[in-house]
């Protein structure tokens, strides 16, 4: 008798209805109602091979909803997240190089820099008064 276990645990989501989730189910219902409002919509004025595919192309979108993920993130998820970062949070990014050793030690690289500087004033006025 063999048990399929999940390798990761988190991963595991359980089905009730031929094999599909929740969610999917969910989803899969109310791609199967839109598609059925659509056929009783247009059969009349499109006739049976139009209405038949506009009934799948309306429903397709909300049948995979349920079967969306991306990052762990189902397409609700995906769709709000879009919408923040695309819209809702409009601004320019702009790369600012901040150096966090150099603003910490800044009073200690501008005292050796003006010892470094003094030692060589010292040696180029012996250099000079030597000529």
């Amino acid at each position: 008798m063999e048990i399929k276990v999940n390798k990761e645990v988190r991963n595991y989501t359980e089905s009730i209805f031929l094999g599909l989730s929740i969610r999917q189910c969910f989803f899969s219902v109310i791609a199967c109602i839109v598609a059925v409002l659509m056929y009783f919509l247009c059969i009349d004025s499109l006739g049976m091979e139009m209405t038949s595919w506009l009934c799948m192309l309306g429903a397709a979108p909300f049948a995979s909803l349920g079967f969306i993920t991306y990052q762990n993130m189902n397409a609700e998820q995906i769709v709000l997240t879009a919408w923040h970062s695309f819209l809702l949070s409009k601004t320019d990014l702009i790369y600012k190089p901040f150096n966090l050793y150099q603003e910490l030690f800044k009073d200690v690289f501008e005292k050796q820099k003006k010892e470094a500087l003094g030692k060589n004033d010292k040696k180029l006025r012996k250099i000079k008064e030597t000529k």
